[in-house]
């Protein structure tokens, strides 16, 4: 395998020369310059991508870090990612907090032994005091995909969670439905926060009063959804409909459903936030309000490579994305015997 050396003896130049071409550090003649890329297409000479990282003092490591990789909302999130960072020329560091402060934190201490260029975070937390510096005191260009800080100190790319909670109420609401349970986010998370408030501003527009009973507060997971799920439907005064906060929970929302025998959306039906691989081929297929996960990850990619290459000084930008209602068959109109709203 060629080297630097090989290069400079056979173009006739310093080892110098041959940097300051291959790293574009500093003015070198036509003819010198046209030696050495002779050189180097005679020798096949390829660089070390290491040392031209060290010279320019960039990785080219973009780390992302996301909530529960189990999800596959997630995994597509990363493979979008993936793409992203190789067509800007940079690799992809993966890292899955499974929705722990305490592993975030440690995450992070690793992204700055890496000393990645950068990181798209869906942040745990509630706060992002351990997110803000490196080992040297300098800042970590930031990115919060999905979820924010309250103290907005990171830039930010997110989808109006209360419209898309919103969104998803109305249309059951539209379809006769008065007597909706929920199973929420974790509220402390804005996600999981913005989505109920959304709902619940939409059946306060229609003068409904939810039943508390009919209303959980969930973690995201397929698991805890389905035990909830069950709680609820069998009351004996079940909700005619629900709105679920996210895609894996709706999956457990539809277990639950049909191990207590019931049907979708005969019995019961069903309306959620955000997508997952695969759930176009469920039956019936479910209604949702969907996130445009490609755009948001390229706008995220956008904002952190110019956050690391131009202005690492600009004040915190925050990008909101419009959630987009997917009709699909598991909402019916409510039977007319059923139409009484909650107290």
């Amino acid at each position: 395998m060629a080297t630097i050396r090989d290069v400079a003896k056979t173009a006739g130049v310093s080892i110098a020369t041959v940097s300051a071409v291959v790293n574009d550090s500093a003015y070198v003649s036509p003819e010198l310059r046209r030696r050495v890329l002779a050189a180097i297409e005679e020798l096949n000479y390829e660089p070390s991508t290491l040392a031209r990282n060290l010279n320019s003092g960039k990785s080219q490591l973009i780390a992302i870090v996301v909530a529960d990789l189990s999800n596959p909302f997630y995994s597509h999130v990363v493979c979008l990612a993936e793409a992203a960072a190789a067509a800007w020329d940079y690799s992809l560091v993966v890292f899955n907090s499974d929705e722990k402060t305490e592993a975030e934190k440690r995450i992070m201490s690793r992204i700055r032994m890496l000393s990645c260029d950068g990181v798209i975070l869906v942040p745990v937390g509630e706060t992002g005091q351990h997110l803000q510096r490196d080992h040297e005191g300098k800042s970590i260009p930031t990115v919060l995909f999905g979820r924010v800080f309250e103290d907005r100190r990171s830039d930010t790319v997110t989808i109006d969670n209360e419209s898309a909670g919103r969104q998803a109420t109305n249309y059951l609401l539209d379809l006769g439905h008065r007597r909706i349970g929920s199973i929420t986010g974790p509220l402390h998370l804005t996600t999981g926060r913005g989505r109920h408030e959304g709902m619940m501003q939409a059946l306060q527009a229609r003068g409904v009063t939810p039943l508390q009973h009919h209303i959980r507060q969930g973690e995201f997971r397929e698991e805890v959804a389905y035990a909830m799920a069950r709680e609820i439907l069998e009351q004996p005064d079940r909700p005619t409909a629900m709105y679920v906060a996210n895609g894996v929970m709706a999956l457990g929302l539809m277990r639950a459903i049909a191990d207590l025998g019931l049907k979708c959306p005969d019995d019961i039906s069903i309306a959620s936030t955000d997508t997952i691989n695969g759930i176009s081929g469920m039956r019936p297929r479910l209604t949702r309000t969907e996130h445009p996960i490609n755009e948001m990850i390229n706008e995220s990619f956008r904002m952190l490579l110019g956050r690391i290459n131009t202005n690492p000084s600009q004040s915190p930008r925050n990008v909101v994305f419009q959630p987009k209602l997917v009709v699909g068959e598991s909402c019916a109109p409510v039977a007319p015997a059923l139409v009484t709203a909650a107290p």
